[in-house]
């Protein structure tokens, strides 16, 4: 009874149904545990757990391995790892499954460095580990070592990645830029059978999406079998983002005719093709549509390609009436993008009104300050330039600098200005001496300029 409530998601039952075998001085056994404690991790009753735990003790089970390691799950979703290790530790005998919990849960409580050391201490390892230790790097945001670590698994030919290891590898190359290595997982999620898996198709897309590579992006789009709602979505988002706004719109209208139900992610994409097309009307329609035709309530991130539309076509008192009216407060991110337009356009008025109102979201982020200078240089106000450039030195802050990204012989590597961390660093700053003045010498750049350092 407890396995076909929990094969049916009925938790709940699960639990009411131990308490009743309980009033009837029933004993549970090794198997009975699991099962009622992992009914409380999926309702996230951990209250009801901590008390199974105290009687998992008085039964004599806190040894059994199957028991806990279902108490090793309970306390990582509780984020006490402290307790989840002792417990681990206590464990008379510990198997694959009981290693990889400990694993999955300090990966996902964010303790990369224990999760490192534990991979490491493992007596043997399947994919469920490596995708522990891949998931806790993903999760970190530490996308590098993403890529090191599949490629350390693939080199030590053991096991073969699973879906849930090419859909992370390929989203860490796609916040990485990393196409060439993109392209080579794409060809080991062949050769691993799941070029028609739908997840995998997904991430295929998003990685050649965010890489600029819409042609392969489209190529793997139309060769999916079947496509969810997620497959639809990442196609009109990247083709709305690159600028093929007139395609995005295409894409939505064969969206509809295979019977996908759109939802609030798609009209961010149309919207956002919208406005890089300059279809202002055709963007109101749309906004219109999503509320009328689909009973969605534009969120902030609607309005905000709304007032970016408005903006980039010119409409700058427009996108001020529009921010004004609309029933949601705006954010930093529309005040930006109508400063950034104003600069554009030359409009002072509205860049003052957007600095005031970037000033009450972050009055010490220099960024805003240099974007109306910018706007005060290019028509020659240099008094207020002067002016400003005091005020942007007076918040104590300084711009941060802008970063880039390349990818040579399968490693990605990081740049900032002036950046001398690089083991070739010499190397790259004297390549960079010789493009500059190769540069010159072909007068793309003017002889005032100050040579790269």
């Amino acid at each position: 009874m407890f396995k076909c409530h929990y094969l049916n998601a009925e938790h709940r039952e699960v639990i009411i149904l131990f308490c009743l075998m309980r009033s009837f001085d029933i004993v549970p056994n090794g198997y009975s545990f699991p099962v009622v404690l992992k009914s409380c991790i999926k309702i996230n009753a951990l209250r009801e757990g901590k008390e199974l735990h105290c009687l998992v003790t008085k039964s004599g089970f806190a040894s059994n391995s199957f028991v806990g390691t279902t108490l090793v799950e309970l306390y990582s979703n509780l984020g006490d790892m402290i307790r989840a290790r002792e417990l681990f530790d206590k464990m008379s005998r510990k198997d694959l499954m009981s290693w990889n919990t400990v694993l999955n849960g300090y990966a996902n409580n964010g303790d990369v460095e224990a999760c490192e050391a534990l991979f490491e201490k493992m007596p043997e390892k399947n994919i469920f580990s490596w995708n522990g230790l891949i998931g806790g790097y993903a999760h970190n945001g530490r996308f590098p070592q993403v890529l090191t670590t599949f490629n350390r698994m693939l080199a030590e030919n053991k096991v073969k990645p699973n879906e849930a290891t090419l859909v992370m590898v390929l989203s860490a190359c796609a916040r990485l830029g990393a196409l060439v290595l993109g392209k080579w997982v794409h060809i080991q999620a062949k050769a691993n059978g799941y070029s028609g898996n739908c997840r995998v198709g997904n991430a295929l897309i998003d990685m050649y999406a965010k890489s600029g590579a819409m042609e392969s992006a489209i190529d793997v789009f139309r060769s999916m079998k079947r496509k969810d709602l997620i497959s639809w979505n990442t196609m009109i988002c990247g083709l709305a983002t690159h600028g093929h706004g007139a395609d995005a719109l295409n894409m939505f209208s064969e969206m509809k005719n295979a019977g996908e139900k759109p939802d609030s992610i798609t009209f961010i994409g149309i919207l956002s093709g919208c406005a890089h097309m300059g279809f202002v009307e055709d963007g109101f329609s749309y906004l219109k549509s999503m509320i009328d035709d689909y009973s969605i309530e534009p969120q902030i991130e609607h309005y905000g390609c709304i007032v970016d539309l408005l903006a980039r076509a010119g409409l700058l008192a427009q996108a001020v009436d529009f921010i004004v009216k609309m029933p949601k407060e705006a954010d930093a991110v529309m005040w930006a993008t109508l400063l950034a337009s104003c600069r554009v356009y030359k409009n002072v008025e509205f860049a003052e009104l957007a600095l005031e109102k970037l000033v009450e979201f972050d009055p010490k982020n220099p960024t805003n300050y240099v974007m109306l200078s910018n706007v005060y240089g290019d028509i020659g106000r240099w008094k207020d330039l002067a002016r400003l450039k005091v005020a942007t030195r007076d918040t104590g802050f300084r711009k941060l600098p802008g970063c880039s990204l390349i990818e040579v012989n399968d490693v990605v590597s990081e740049f900032y200005s002036l950046d001398e961390r690089h083991p070739d660093k010499e190397q790259i700053y004297e390549s960079l001496k010789g493009l500059t003045m190769l540069s010159r010498l072909y007068g793309n750049i003017p002889e005032g300029d100050t040579d790269i350092d």
